[in-house]
C-alpha cells in the first residue's frame, strides 16, 4: 500500500468516495483554512528511493471538484485543489496512481491536475501566466484511456521540448471529457505545434481530430478555461 497521504487520500473504497475522488481522514466540522494550516505544513521536495528509477523532474498530483451551482472565481478554485502527493521516480507515481479513482469513474465536475513540483495548476502561476494549453475534447468512456496516454508520454520526456511542458489536466464534465496539456510559452508557435503533433501521436487520434488552443491570458479574460477557443484542424 502507498504511504499515507495527509488529509486526502484518491482511493478507490465506497461509492460516497468515487462519487467525490476523495476521501477525508477527518470527518471534524473545524474551519477548511485551519485545517489545511495544521494537516499540510511545507514538505520536502521527495527523491528517488534506493534501486528506483528517477524522473527527470519531480511531479505533483492535484485534485479538484466543483460544488454543483457555485460560480467559480479564482481563490474558490485555488482553495478547491487538493494536493494528492508528489513523486520523484517511477515507483512513487505509480504508488499513488495504482490507488486513486479512474477519471471515467468519477462523476460531477471533477479534475485531475498532473504538474511538475512546484507549479500550481493555475493560469496566473508564474510558470504558466504567459503559456496556454492544447484542448482535446473526448467521448464519455475515454478518459481513462487518453488521461494514462499521456501522463505516461509526459513523465517519459516524449514530447521533446525541454522545460515547455507545465502539466495536464483532465477534466470530467456531464456531457463529455476535456483533456489538457499546458506549455509555458504560448507565442513560440514551432514549439506548440511540435507539443500538437506529439501529443496526438501518443493518444493515437484520428487525421481530422480538432485541436483547440487557448492562452491563460484569454482563459482570465473571459473566465473559461475551454469557451472561446481557437480551433486546428489537421
Amino acid at each position: 500500500m502507498p504511504q499515507k497521504i495527509k488529509s486526502f487520500d484518491v482511493l478507490r473504497t465506497t461509492n460516497e468516495e468515487n462519487e467525490n475522488g476523495l476521501k477525508t481522514e477527518d470527518s471534524g466540522e473545524e474551519d477548511n483554512d485551519q485545517r489545511n494550516e495544521i494537516d499540510d505544513p511545507p514538505r520536502p521536495s521527495p527523491k528517488p528511493g534506493p534501486g528506483e528509477h528517477p524522473l527527470q523532474f519531480n511531479y505533483s498530483l492535484w485534485f479538484s471538484r466543483k460544488s454543483p451551482g457555485k460560480h467559480s472565481t479564482a481563490t474558490s478554485y485555488d482553495q478547491n485543489l487538493k494536493l494528492v502527493g508528489t513523486f520523484a521516480s517511477v515507483e512513487q507515481f505509480w504508488k499513488y496512481y495504482a490507488h486513486i479513482v479512474r477519471p471515467s469513474d468519477l462523476t460531477g465536475h471533477s479534475d485531475y491536475h498532473l504538474f511538475k513540483e512546484g507549479i500550481r495548476p493555475m493560469w496566473e502561476d508564474s510558470a504558466n501566466n504567459k503559456g496556454g494549453k492544447w484542448i482535446v475534447r473526448l467521448k464519455k468512456g475515454l478518459a481513462s484511456r487518453c488521461w494514462e496516454n499521456l501522463i505516461l508520454a509526459m513523465l517519459g520526456e516524449q514530447f521533446m521540448v525541454g522545460e515547455e511542458i507545465c502539466g495536464a489536466v483532465i477534466s470530467i464534465r456531464y456531457q463529455e471529457d476535456i483533456l489538457s496539456l499546458w506549455n509555458r510559452t504560448a507565442s513560440d508557435q514551432q514549439t506548440t505545434s511540435r507539443i500538437r503533433d506529439t501529443l496526438k501521436r501518443v493518444l493515437n487520434l484520428p487525421p481530422n481530430t480538432i485541436m483547440e488552443y487557448k492562452t491563460h491570458n484569454d482563459s482570465i479574460k473571459d473566465n473559461s478555461s475551454f469557451r472561446n477557443t481557437d480551433i486546428f484542424m489537421r
